[in-house]
């Protein structure tokens, strides 16, 4: 059984007035949190979507640019779309869900704060609607305002992101530190990884972003400190 077939049969279940508790419950064990994490992308994201009263075609056609999905599952993951847009559990009960589930601190909620942000933003426009849903999301998952922006400064354009701000350091961190730093965070994008704290296979593109960004960041500071990084 493909991960959109039971993904829909979740989503199913609580169309027929199961709880998100029970549903949730089922999907404690790690081989099945995968399909948690993609049923609160979906479902965060189809009613982050209507925040500013509209969901465009961009705004859908970036689940896909999120998940990929594979030509035999395209009527299944359409299913489980539909399926969120109809769901009556209110966004902040599968925000509070999603990080018991996960726990306090565990990397994936940033994983699937990503995927938010990405959404948000597909259309173009980052709707003040929209940065009030997903910062009401970022203090339940418990992430910090530091951690917020941090992400905002890579997603909402208009400005060139603080290479300094997206790997989570200062000026005046030493440059060695800073190294150390981007290294880690690289090494955190591996798909085995990822997908041992729950991210979904079919979610993976969500690293490819970030390893772009994480190394853009490190070339430029790098370029600023030539003397300093020799052979980094």
């Amino acid at each position: 059984m493909s991960i959109w077939s039971r993904i829909s049969e979740a989503l199913a279940a609580l169309g027929r007035g199961e709880g998100l508790s029970a549903v949730f419950d089922r999907l404690r064990t790690p081989p099945e949190r995968r399909v948690a994490f993609t049923i609160a992308v979906i479902a965060l994201g189809a009613k982050m979507a209507k925040a500013d009263g509209r969901v465009t075609r961009d705004e859908v056609s970036a689940f896909r640019e999120v998940f990929r999905i594979a030509p035999e599952d395209e009527r299944g993951a359409a299913r489980v779309f539909n399926l969120a847009r109809q769901d009556v559990a209110g966004y902040e009960e599968y925000a509070r869900r999603i990080r018991r589930m996960f726990g306090d601190g565990a990397p994936v909620l940033c994983d699937l704060m990503e995927g938010l942000f990405h959404i948000s933003v597909a259309d173009g426009v980052f709707h003040p609607e929209e940065e009030r849903f997903l910062k009401r999301v970022a203090e339940i998952f418990g992430l910090g305002s530091d951690q917020f922006h941090r992400l905002k400064s890579r997603f909402v354009t208009g400005a060139r992101p603080d290479p300094f701000e997206v790997l989570g350091v200062s000026p005046q961190t030493p440059t060695e530190e800073i190294r150390k730093a981007w290294r880690r965070q690289v090494l955190e994008c591996h798909p085995d990884r990822m997908q041992a704290r729950g991210v979904p296979r079919e979610a993976l593109k969500l690293a490819e972003k970030r390893i772009i960004d994480l190394n853009r960041a490190w070339e430029e500071i790098r370029d600023r400190h030539p003397k300093e990084t020799q052979g980094g």
